[in-house]
């Protein structure tokens, strides 16, 4: 006879996603920078430990700015990160509000120009 294997008691998520809220006010702010003719396309990674959506000027450049979500960071400097072009972190945080604030001042000033 063969051997029986019990299944896992907790199982870890095996993939990060936006919840819809979150993916809604990520996709008006996309839009808002599109109207401006700034954003131009955009993608969409879930991974096992974040969820990524990047905002490309173009679609063969890098992506202008990523929203990453991971939740393995929330009790520590926050689950939310907003990445410029080079890599570097621009704004981190708890909530999503707050981390796209630097853009929607950048598309207040679009408007304005």
């Amino acid at each position: 006879m063969g051997t029986i294997t019990p299944f896992p008691a907790q199982r870890a998520p095996g993939q990060v996603g936006f919840e819809r809220a979150e993916l809604t006010r990520i996709l008006d702010l996309y839009g808002r920078m599109v109207a401006a003719g700034h954003w131009r396309d955009y993608a969409i990674d879930l991974g096992k430990d974040a969820a990524v959506f990047s905002a490309f000027r173009r679609a063969t450049e890098r992506p202008e700015f990523r929203i990453e979500k991971r939740p393995g960071l929330r009790n520590r400097q926050g689950m939310w990160a907003l990445v410029g072009e080079a890599g570097a972190v621009v704004k981190r945080g708890h909530e999503l509000g707050p981390v796209l604030a630097p853009v929607e001042r950048r598309l207040m000033k679009l408007v304005d120009e």
